[in-house]
């Protein structure tokens, strides 16, 4: 049975998709791969992913994600260039979801740790007026 997923970094990993790719390649197996902005999409023998999907995942546990994905790479029901352009449907929710990648890594990260809570993310709040001044007074004084 075939099986397509898409192989989601976060941004706070060091391996791109380019090595994922690479990756794949090097394993011989008879996987379709296509390198996005946010990842991979690999289609394929569902063993062979499963397996495939191990092998990537140990390349960064914490911050390699894996999800199904309903149609293959090309499908004109999802591709482009068959629908006339714009986004791929989908390409908003997957786009949020990449974005609080690195909150779920930091949990991640965590856990494997044994820490009980994951570290607290630093926010920044803005200066106030009288800080500002403060810091422009600094600055060119």
């Amino acid at each position: 049975m075939k099986s397509t997923k898409y192989v989601v970094t976060s941004q706070d990993s060091d391996v791109l998709p380019s090595d994922i790719a690479l990756k794949i390649y090097e394993l011989g197996r008879e996987i379709n791969v296509k390198e996005t902005c946010f990842g991979v999409i690999i289609d394929g023998d569902e063993e062979e992913i499963e397996a495939t999907v191990k092998e990537i995942r140990a390349m960064d546990p914490s911050n390699i994600f894996i999800k199904d994905r309903g149609f293959p790479p090309g499908d004109p029901r999802r591709c482009r260039g068959h629908r006339g352009g714009g986004a791929r449907p989908g390409f908003y929710m997957m786009q949020h979801e990449s974005e609080i990648l690195p909150l779920i890594s930091r949990g991640l990260d965590a856990e494997a740790k044994g820490e009980e809570v994951p570290p607290e993310i630093g926010t920044k709040k803005r200066p106030s007026l009288e800080e500002m001044e403060e810091m422009i007074k600094e600055e060119f004084s």
